[in-house]
């Protein structure tokens, strides 16, 4: 049987990045509107729910992996307390200006490693993300982009979900 997914960016899409563009302390860790609800939504709805994210203030040193992962660790924590299971976080540590990688999105190589290794079905899965990265991402990786407006409540955009 084919496995679905949906792939979410973090930070304006499921973080509230409105007050932080770079966010790396639990302190800052606000989500969306909505979030928990859209997420419980596509969970019955039968998706893997997995997070993709650049992550390019590590290569520029403003915050370190070990960061990322404790902020990760404190997502992963509130999702589930409220019934919610993340598959699995992919960031990409890189930034452009530093060095250069085939992960950060527009990029796929993320999304590419996290189909195969779960065996997702293209066909049948989708990118969220608020920017033209992301979209480009999802087109690169053979899946379908929805893009949503940042820090907003995605489920707007939810309705191929009645298809």
């Amino acid at each position: 049987m084919s496995k679905k997914a949906i792939f979410l960016d973090r930070d304006g899409v499921l973080v509230d990045n409105s007050q932080h563009y770079y966010i790396w302390e639990t302190d800052q860790l606000t989500l969306v509107d909505g979030a928990i609800g859209n997420l419980k939504i596509l969970t019955q709805k039968g998706f893997q729910l997995f997070i993709v994210s650049n992550q390019g203030g590590i290569s520029r040193g403003l915050y370190s992996k070990d960061d990322i992962l404790k902020l990760h660790a404190a997502l992963i924590q509130e999702l589930s307390a409220n019934q919610i299971e993340i598959t699995e976080i992919a960031f990409c540590p890189h930034h452009p200006e530093v060095e250069k990688c085939l992960c950060r999105k527009p990029d796929s190589l993320m999304i590419d490693k996290l189909i195969a290794k779960y065996q997702i079905s293209k066909p049948d899965s989708y990118l969220i993300g608020d920017s033209r990265s992301d979209m480009d991402a999802a087109k690169k990786a053979g899946i379908k982009g929805i893009q949503i407006i940042p820090n907003q409540n995605m489920f707007p955009h939810l309705s191929f979900l009645n298809k």
